[in-house]
């Protein structure tokens, strides 16, 4: 087995240079948020779709936009507003009238990159029109299926400030993000750099430096990242902790209404394996799990409201669940 991971070790770090040209050109534009960039190149390798929660001017937007950029791609923003309709997203039949025939006019979403501007601020019949496309990749209009184009991957903003005129997402939408991220305002030393970069008249430009194919290749190395039996068995019992508190001696009792799902174990595993990737490393440790754990597992927990009248958060659940699972 140790020759096995060996050479996966090589191979990884043959293909992890990726990360290095894709950050460094997104860097030209983007000052400080190293973990959203880190959680970004996780989504780009993993095909998961991102949350980012943050208050306005944090640069959700481009940072979203600028790895689209850095990658030869196909983007699209779709900025949602309360008058979205669903086949704004998806597309809809248009008659033609010389042939007498519906022919399918295709929406934004066929596209590699899609950017869902302030997606709290659409309905929920616009928000469940996503649920598709991010599950099964593929979009149906009308009676036929259409495949979307790999890679796809939706990055969804939303502000948790000003909640009127906007529609909390669906636990089942919630649950197809892989990651959700908080953002915080930057540092002092950062603001000013933004303010040195960004405040003039000429902004950098980030240009294409790596091809889809070039991503593939990083793609199928991360996959083969191995993880051992102990790891696998400590990202089951992290879960089911999170559904069976009291068999891991967890005071939550009446503080969670349902635990995560299975697609968190998936995730878990899957985000374990791209964050050992951005390391160079061939194999998964705990130490992986648990830096990138509370990003997956946070806007999967449903906390009741005995939790809420005690201003329980579930960041502070997530990290009781980390101290109280033994690390293999």
């Amino acid at each position: 087995m140790s020759s096995d991971v060996q050479s996966i070790q090589e191979w990884v770090q043959r293909e992890s240079g990726v990360v290095e040209e894709l950050l460094t050109e997104v860097r030209k534009v983007i000052v400080g948020q190293r973990c959203l960039l880190d959680r970004m190149m996780i989504g780009l390798l993993t095909g998961g779709h991102l949350l980012l929660e943050g208050v306005p001017g944090l640069a959700k937007t481009l940072a979203v936009k600028s790895m689209a950029d850095a990658v030869h791609g196909s983007f699209q923003r779709i900025q949602f507003t309360p008058d979205l309709l669903p086949a704004d997203l998806t597309g809809t039949l248009i008659y033609n009238q010389k042939e007498g025939t519906f022919v399918p006019r295709k929406g934004p979403l066929f596209t590699n990159f899609v950017l869902a501007d302030e997606i709290n601020r659409a309905p929920a019949k616009v928000q469940s029109a996503l649920l598709e496309s991010m599950e099964e990749h593929q979009v149906t209009i009308g009676d036929t299926t259409y495949p979307l184009p790999e890679p796809f991957l939706v990055l969804a903003t939303q502000n948790p400030i000003e909640q009127e005129g906007t529609y909390p997402l669906p636990e089942a939408q919630v649950d197809r993000f892989m990651l959700k991220l908080k953002l915080d305002y930057p540092s002092r030393e950062e603001e000013r750099e933004i303010l040195d970069r960004m405040g003039g008249g000429q902004r950098p430009q980030v240009a294409p430096v790596v091809s889809l194919e070039r991503l593939d290749k990083a793609r199928e190395a991360m996959q083969a990242i191995y993880v051992d039996d102990r790891v696998k068995d400590y990202i089951v019992r992290l879960v089911h902790a999170s559904r069976e508190p009291s068999e891991y001696k967890l005071d939550l009792q009446g503080l969670l209404q349902y635990g995560a799902s299975p697609r968190a174990t998936l995730f878990l595993a899957a985000a374990g394996r791209a964050h050992a990737f951005l390391r160079g490393r061939g194999f998964v440790t705990p130490e992986d799990v648990k830096a990138i754990g509370a990003d997956v597992l946070r806007h999967r927990l449903i906390l009741s409201f005995e939790a809420e009248a005690e201003s329980l958060t579930s960041d502070e659940v997530v990290q009781r669940i980390f101290d109280a699972v033994e690390v293999p």
